[in-house]
């Protein structure tokens, strides 16, 4: 089972750029699929980005076009390229690995992101 460390929050002005890591430690990496979801203050967590262990990428809609999921399964890490930032960006981001097989539902412990001038 894998452990999760999220890194590359902070602070970014509008329309600026944040590349957010998940870096992975553990076994079979490469056989789960992985998630960034976010949670700003009093709202509920949510879905931004996938990619499957296949590589099939999945995005929420308010995000299509602006933010990128990568991985690299050498490095054990997941990656999550954030350009043209705006406020409602900013939240909490957690990493997540899924891997149904084994019933592995693992979370990070986020990093924070505040888009602000």
């Amino acid at each position: 089972q894998v452990r999760l460390v999220e890194s590359g929050g902070g602070l970014v002005q509008p329309g600026g750029s944040l590349r957010l890591s998940c870096a992975a430690s553990g076994s079979d990496f490469s056989m789960y699929h992985m998630n960034w979801y976010r949670q700003a203050p009093g709202l509920q967590r949510d879905l931004v980005a996938g990619i499957s262990s296949g590589g099939y990428l999945s995005y929420a809609d308010s995000v299509k076009g602006r933010f990128t999921v990568s991985r690299d399964n050498a490095k054990n890490t997941v990656y999550l390229q954030m350009n043209s930032l705006k406020p409602e960006d900013t939240a909490l981001y957690y990493c997540n690995a899924v891997r149904h097989t084994t019933r592995s539902n693992i979370w990070g412990q986020g990093t924070q992101v505040i888009v602000s001038s």
